[in-house]
């Protein structure tokens, strides 16, 4: 029995031990019935203390990688048809698919494969957001958290195309002018879903009605947010109002208490104070509302 432990690693020398067992055994370079070197033996070959072979052995007991009967030396234990039902955690249910795998003759390729066609058919547990642009992506995000009240994770277009196990258990969300490219990656029996853009209108019609020259102030997370909000408020503002643009992280919010409206995105409307702070969604309402019902529709089907 090879094993190599280093007294340098950041890694405990009980965990070396421990796993490079469990990985000799996966790799049958430990048969079932084998028996192993005495905690002594072994403590004298790694030049470790005995106390941490003993403490390695009792854990390779307790995940059920070795039994022993009084008197007798620990030995490889057998794989067992219930072994992954009595699992205590994650690794050991890996590891235990694992043996059984290579016990009906499998590779762990074909089982890394058919693991993954089972994931992608499995019923979506998460949203991911995929937008490129970082801001609206995280401004996605935070909206679709919270209409949903369900787990979000996000990335990015490239990042999707490159990392093709992303999308797994994920139910895909990306707005209109991406739709093709995020289900290009994405299988098609679980299509991204889209969300369109809220419409500015009760902004627009708020500017309207004040009655005096006004500073407008807009304050978002986004660049890019910035600048569609600057293009779609400025027919509203034209030259009798003076709109400015802020981009979190703010070093001091001096800068907003001349403002006679200060809309800010779903990321900034929580940080922000003052009086006149009015929230400006990125998302449709309409949109966000459904994400919840397609969500429930996979668990459904």
């Amino acid at each position: 029995m090879e094993l190599r432990i280093s007294k340098a690693s950041n890694v405990p020398v009980r965990d070396q031990v421990v796993e490079q067992v469990v990985y000799l055994i996966l790799t049958a370079q430990l048969k079932p019935g084998q028996p192993m070197p005495s905690v002594r033996e072994l403590a004298r070959l790694l030049r470790i203390h005995h106390n941490t072979v003993s403490e390695a052995y009792q854990e390779l007991v307790r995940r059920k990688w070795l039994e022993g009967r009084r008197g007798a030396r620990l030995t490889v234990r057998p794989p067992e048809d219930g072994e992954v039902r009595n699992a205590q955690d994650l690794d050991d249910l890996i590891n235990a698919t694992l043996v059984m795998a290579r016990r009906m003759g499998f590779t762990v390729q074909a089982l890394r494969e058919r693991v993954r066609e089972r994931l992608l058919a499995e019923p979506p547990d998460h949203f991911l957001v995929v937008e490129q642009a970082p801001g609206l992506r995280a401004l996605m995000a935070e909206e679709v958290k919270s209409a949903t009240r369900q787990r979000v994770e996000s990335c990015s277009l490239d990042q999707l195309r490159t990392d093709h196990e992303a999308g797994i258990g994920a139910l895909a969300v990306a707005t209109p002018y991406a739709l093709t490219d995020v289900n290009a990656c994405l299988s098609k029996a679980r299509p991204a879903v889209s969300v369109t853009f809220a419409s500015a209108k009760s902004h627009l019609d708020r500017i309207a009605r004040l009655k005096e020259p006004s500073m407008i102030t807009v304050v978002s997370i986004s660049q890019t947010f910035l600048r569609t909000a600057q293009a779609v408020l400025a027919p509203a503002v034209g030259s009798r109002h003076t709109l400015a643009l802020f981009r979190l992280p703010l070093e001091s919010y001096d800068a907003l208490q001349g403002s006679d409206l200060v809309f800010c995105d779903s990321a900034a409307v929580r940080t922000v104070k003052h009086p006149r702070r009015i929230h400006y969604q990125l998302l449709a309402a309409e949109s966000l509302g459904s994400l919840t019902s397609t969500m429930e529709s996979y668990g459904r089907a």
